[in-house]
């Protein structure tokens, strides 16, 4: 499962490369980094995880909103277009 977690990050960021654009949220890495609850400088690993933990809750299948979902996702990939950055 964790693997399969790892994958679809990396498979985000490979269409964020290959695209060559950032999603435009308007949302900040500090602020994305507070709504899943993790440092500012987290790797792929701990931001995947955390989303994980998150979406689990916010879900609307799982009594959540759709709002608090969208959002929660929104801050996963403006860590993991940040991270991807840093790394080039």
């Amino acid at each position: 499962m964790k693997f399969l977690l790892f994958a679809a990050a990396i498979a985000a960021i490979w269409w964020i490369l290959k695209s060559g654009r950032l999603p435009a949220s308007g949302m900040s890495a500090r602020e994305a980094a507070s709504i899943l609850g993790i440092a500012d400088d987290a790797d792929i690993e701990t931001v995947v995880d955390a989303h994980r933990k998150l979406i689990a809750k916010v879900h609307p299948d799982t009594g959540g909103t759709p709002e608090l979902a969208a959002r929660v996702n929104q801050a996963r990939d403006v860590l993991l277009a940040r991270i991807s950055q840093q790394r080039t």
